[in-house]
């Protein structure tokens, strides 16, 4: 009766089992391959670790083991021996202790333990960072080992964890189901085996067909041909690394687990409050880029919370988190998002979705508004407009489930503090019909009360009771645990420590009509230089400038200098008419040296905030800049080594905080030309010889040709545009 009812069954099983094994096979060899890339990079490390924390116990007195046994240790002899660091008690061991004259083993014990003690909370704080302009073996050894990883991308988190469940429900279900594949075996096994075979079959064929719908042994298979590639070379793997650093910083943090001051990375959320983000789901299906460990929470809090404010320092990556919450949502099922902000970023904002996500990006601006407004409201994605252009686009009714947004973002909402402007309203009106609102600032709420309670009052509007001056006068902790159900904000020195002390972000704006008008007339003309300062035409359109501004503004609401760095001497003059009172410069070639370095020492010496203006050519050698952690450069250089000089005056050794630099460039523009050509160099040379020390001296010795270079952007533009001028008119002329 067995033999009947399973002869043809028998031949699926089989088939199935087959299956099942080999997925199995590839979940093993997945965790396999994985495990020894983890394992590389942990054996990379483990010499740069051990000696950053030897070189913190160094730097510790051994006095401080009485301070670790709460003065039960006797150091006297230990001091007397030659003793004077806890490095020196650390690496000794028990028997040298016990050897010194007048150490038994207690005190040799508790030296010894107490200095571990010390060990290890120096292993939990000490930071690695690899320094790209000083590349040395183990450093390097550690990029190559962290590229395997880095080159696999965010697909290989979703591989791992796969491969993860795969390996434990396949290794239970496999042995379980193996009865069924053939006649003999079900007619050995006893009743409850063959009943457990088949429930196991079943579970098997429903594993083995969701792992097929979702295409689970093709990402299974190209993790593993990730994993197994051969490693990169030396130069090939720190040029990756300097164009994509906080990944590679970002998967050092994952290896090692590194644990940043996890109150500060929370926002000093009350426990109920952490609790319940870290209880929330983040699907990253949608996402193509990882996330540092607080802006994962940060997205998580926006989800968990629903309607908030992320003000995190200006750095953080609030734009990552907040395209991290819209992929989540997407891959959820929801299918229409607004994003509110100023003109001046609405082109960061289409790339950024489209580089960091698979969402569609519709930028609903300009003279085309309505038709693109009408493709979001019918196709869906993330439709990008500005505050002013909200109000006329018609705000949902509730009517039909596309007009209504799964989530609504609106950037730098302390636009929208005045609830009687028309842009609020505007706000007002959209953020009313939706479920979830992600309010964007970088503004310290805590320093403006009246301005917090008025985004509030969006929000969550039972909170505002809660807030009042008294708080805020209580602490920035005091302010924002009073009110963590809408607000979670981040400094850089609380979440940076383990990140390179370099963010770089690319501004792209576009020309209002006069700089337009201008640009097309140099490029009529063949003047490479006019084109380049062609988007300070008009100083009160200009979105350059605009930008600038803004970047101003934000860092001095966070007591930040900023030094502002041009090739033109006229373009520097137009910013310091637009920035007012209070600033420094320029330092200019005009100047003479030693009027440049008062100029950088009264900027250095000047409290909290302050901005200095630099001509790039002046400024970019010899001069310290590290009180700096701004850097604003007004158009791209023609030579990417003045650049590089120009930022190194302030990230550089000394330097204690992060330094952001953002590149004004305007699209469909000499900035766009200049930028893909100089991308399109041969890259391996260009970092051999930019760290070389000839290069360092001397920019000329690795850049093209000037008037190469400005001849072929000033030819192509002039074809693009469709220009009436010939080519072999773009001469440089001097600024």
């Amino acid at each position: 009766m067995v033999g009947s009812s399973v002869g043809p069954v028998g031949k699926r099983e089989r088939s199935l089992l087959a299956e099942g094994v080999g997925l199995h096979e590839a979940a093993r060899d997945v965790l396999t391959d994985h495990a020894r890339a983890l394992e590389a990079v942990r054996a990379a490390l483990a010499p740069i670790h051990a000696e950053l924390v030897g070189k913190e116990l160094e730097s510790i007195p051994v006095s401080r083991l009485k301070d670790v046994t709460e003065g039960r240790l006797r150091l006297g002899a230990l001091e007397t021996a030659g003793f004077a660091s806890v490095r020196a008690v650390y690496e000794a061991g028990r028997y040298e202790l016990r050897r010194l004259p007048g150490v038994g083993a207690q005190t040799a014990d508790r030296a010894l333990a107490a200095a571990r003690q010390l060990a290890r909370a120096v292993e939990e704080t000490v930071s690695v960072r690899m320094d790209v302009d000083r590349p040395e073996p183990r450093t390097t050894a550690l990029v190559i080992a962290l590229r395997t990883l880095v080159e696999a991308g965010p697909e290989l988190r979703r591989a791992v964890d796969a491969a993860t469940r795969l390996d434990e429900r396949l290794g239970a279900l496999l042995p379980a189901a193996r009865p069924a594949g053939g006649r003999l075996g079900m007619a050995l096994a006893g009743r409850e085996r063959r009943r457990s075979a088949l429930d196991a079959v079943a579970e098997l064929r429903e594993l083995t067909a969701d792992a097929g719908a979702r295409d689970v042994r093709l990402l299974l298979a190209q993790a593993s041909t990730d994993l197994l590639r051969t490693p990169a070379s030396e130069i090939e793997a720190w040029v990756d690394f300097e164009l994509r650093s906080a990944e590679y910083y970002s998967q050092l943090a994952e290896v090692c687990e590194h644990r940043s001051d996890v109150p500060a990375a929370e926002g000093f959320l009350p426990s109920e409050v952490a609790e319940r983000v870290h209880a929330q789901a983040l699907d990253d299906t949608r996402r193509r880029v990882s996330l540092r460990g607080y802006q994962d929470f940060g997205a998580r809090f926006a989800l968990a919370q629903r309607r908030v404010v992320l003000g995190d320092e200006m750095g953080l990556g609030k734009t990552v988190q907040a395209i991290a919450v819209l992929a989540h949502l997407a891959a959820d099922g929801h299918s229409h998002f607004l994003v509110v902000c100023p003109a001046s970023v609405l082109i960061n904002w289409t790339r950024e979705i489209g580089a960091r996500s698979t969402l569609r990006a519709l930028p609903v601006h300009g003279a085309e508004r309505l038709d693109a407004y009408e493709e979001w409201r019918e196709h869906g994605g993330v439709a990008i407009t500005t505050y002013d252009m909200l109000h006329r686009l018609p705000a949902p009714d509730g009517e039909g489930e596309g007009a209504k947004p799964g989530m609504v973002v609106v950037d730098e909402a302390h636009y929208v503090k005045n609830p009687d402007t028309r842009r609020s309203r505007a706000v007002a009106a959209w953020t009313g019909h939706c479920e979830r609102v992600l309010f964007l600032t970088g503004t310290p709420m805590e320093n403006r009360v009246e301005e917090f309670r008025s985004l509030v009052r969006y929000l969550q509007p039972a909170l505002l009771p809660a807030i009042r001056h008294t708080t805020a006068a209580a602490g920035p902790h005091a302010f924002r645990k009073s009110v963590a159900p809408a607000y979670l904000r981040r400094n850089q020195r609380d979440v940076l420590t383990e990140l390179p002390a370099l963010v770089e972000v690319d501004e792209w704006e576009e020309f209002s009509a006069a700089d337009r008008e201008a640009y097309l007339k140099a490029v009529e003309d063949g003047n490479f230089m006019a084109m380049r300062r062609a988007a300070y035409t008009d100083a009160e359109k200009s979105a350059k400038l605009g930008r600038l501004r803004e970047l101003v503004a934000e860092a001095a609401e966070n007591g930040l200098k900023v030094v502002v760095f041009s090739y033109f001497r006229d373009v520097l003059a137009l910013v310091r008419q637009a920035l007012g009172e209070g600033v420094f410069g320029p330092v200019s070639g005009a100047v003479p040296a030693a009027r440049r370095q008062r100029l950088v020492d009264d900027f250095t010496a000047a409290p909290g905030h302050a901005v200095l203006l630099c001509q790039i050519e002046a400024a970019g050698i010899g001069l310290n800049l590290q009180a700096a952690s701004v850097v604003v450069l007004c158009e791209p250089q023609v030579k990417p080594t003045m650049e590089h000089q120009a930022v190194a005056r302030a990230h550089r050794m000394g330097q204690v905080r992060p330094v952001q630099v953002h590149r004004l460039l305007a699209t469909d523009s000499v900035d766009q030309r200049l930028l893909h050509i100089l991308k399109n160099k041969t890259r391996l040379f260009d970092a051999y010889a930019r760290r070389s020390d000839t290069a360092e001296q001397s920019p000329d010795a690795v850049d093209i040709s000037d008037s190469d270079l400005a001849r072929r952007i000033v030819e192509e533009e002039q074809i693009r545009l469709a220009a009436a001028v010939g080519p072999g008119q773009g001469g440089a002329r001097e600024p």
